[in-house]
């Protein structure tokens, strides 16, 4: 009796050990045009990436995006890619129209169960001019909200607390307004999320071309290897 406990005992040791091994990691995306590719974003949501390239850029196949290639290469999972072409942070959008629909705060909550959590934005609130605000780490109002810094704040306190013991870097983009691109920074080191500044990205039309994408993977995978 004893031998066959013993012997049922390993065999569940067993199996948890082959679980463990075999489990990868989820990976989920917060983001823009620059995460966006036909197919692989939500429905309604708008994409810049396409099969057939409708805007003179070379990526024409999903698996040239940055995202995709990180994901393959480190022998992870997708969870959730809720990107948006054009969505800002904040409610603001181009033409200080209203954004509430697409901003990353109305989207954040639709990104699954993942182990690790990339935010890419801040490219739009920059292109659009959006209003900067003032810092502010809680109180906000929805009216706050339309401001890019207490946005961006909100945000991050926010996913913080909906996907806890989550890695989540946010990847800073080239190109930016002095002004968001501080904001972003300053609000990034005080929620202690990685902040991954991006360089020397090469683009088409202001989004990555293929050689872009993978500077952004190689970009983030040296990153990664130095935490």
């Amino acid at each position: 009796m004893k031998k066959l406990q013993l012997l049922f005992l390993l065999a569940i040791l067993l199996s948890c050990g082959t679980s463990s091994a075999q489990y990868r990691k989820c990976v989920s995306i917060l983001g823009d045009s620059y995460s966006t590719y036909e197919g692989f974003i939500p429905s309604g949501n708008w994409s810049w990436y396409f099969n057939n390239p409708q805007q003179g850029n070379d990526v024409n196949d999903v698996t040239l995006t940055w995202w995709h290639k990180f994901i393959t290469e480190n022998g992870y999972r997708l969870c959730m890619n809720n990107s948006f072409s054009g969505a800002t942070i904040c409610h603001t959008g181009y033409r200080k129209e209203d954004y509430s629909d697409r901003s990353f705060i109305t989207r954040m909550d639709n990104l699954g169960c993942p182990d690790i959590l990339f935010i890419f934005g801040g490219t739009n609130d920059s292109w659009a001019g959006v209003p900067l605000g003032e810092y502010q780490y809680g109180g906000w109002t929805k009216e706050n909200l339309y401001n890019f810094r207490p946005a961006m704040a909100y945000m991050l306190d926010h996913v913080k607390k909906r996907y806890p013991n989550v890695e989540i870097y946010f990847l800073l983009n080239t190109g930016l307004q002095d002004a968001i691109d501080e904001s972003i920074k300053t609000i990034c080191k005080h929620y202690s999320v990685d902040c991954i500044e991006l360089f020397d990205i090469d683009k088409i039309g202001g989004h990555p071309s293929i050689k872009g994408m993978e500077q952004i993977n190689a970009q983030i995978k040296d990153y990664l290897k130095l935490k």
